[in-house]
């Protein structure tokens, strides 16, 4: 008895109204953002090659030609003793 009542219930329930255009809707949205998803996945051809980007030279600069540390700010703020 308990079962059948169930049964019937479910039935009532999956053919309503609302679950099938809920369902239709839902199934509408998930087709329509896998579309948009397609269209900007795909890539641009491949018959044009890619340009090979220049590498720049490495400058010669070494250790020994960095500045100096001197003994004034660059902006000649001294420190106070607190």
């Amino acid at each position: 008895m308990f079962g059948d009542d169930v049964k019937k219930l479910l039935i009532q329930v999956i053919t309503s109204w609302q679950v099938i255009v809920v369902t239709v809707v839902i199934i509408l949205y998930v087709f329509i953002i896998n579309s948009v998803a397609r269209l900007y996945r795909r890539r641009r051809p491949h018959s044009i090659p890619p340009i090979p980007k220049e590498k720049p030279e490495a400058p010669e600069a070494s250790a020994s030609s960095a500045v100096a540390p001197s003994d004034s700010d660059e902006l000649d703020l001294d420190e106070k003793a607190v």
